[in-house]
């Protein structure tokens, strides 16, 4: 699953083990969907969203930005 999580850990002056520890996950849970490698629930991506001050759109609704670049581009 494609995601903006890193951008959004970054932006929130994070890292991975601080953004685990508010997320109530592992560091390596964090890696994982940074990688696109796990599919979190939305009870997790809902603490990961409140942990960076972002949105769900913002660093899991990847196809809703690229349909708007897409857009603009034309």
């Amino acid at each position: 699953m494609m995601n903006d999580l890193k951008i959004a850990r970054v932006e929130a002056g994070l890292t991975q083990q601080q953004l685990a520890e508010k997320s109530g996950v592992t560091r390596q849970t964090i890696s994982l969907i940074e990688k696109g490698k796990y599919n979190p629930t939305l009870k997790l991506c809902l603490a990961i969203c409140h942990a960076t001050g972002k949105t769900l759109d913002d660093i899991f609704w990847i196809e809703k930005r690229q349909n708007k670049n897409e857009t603009s581009d034309r």
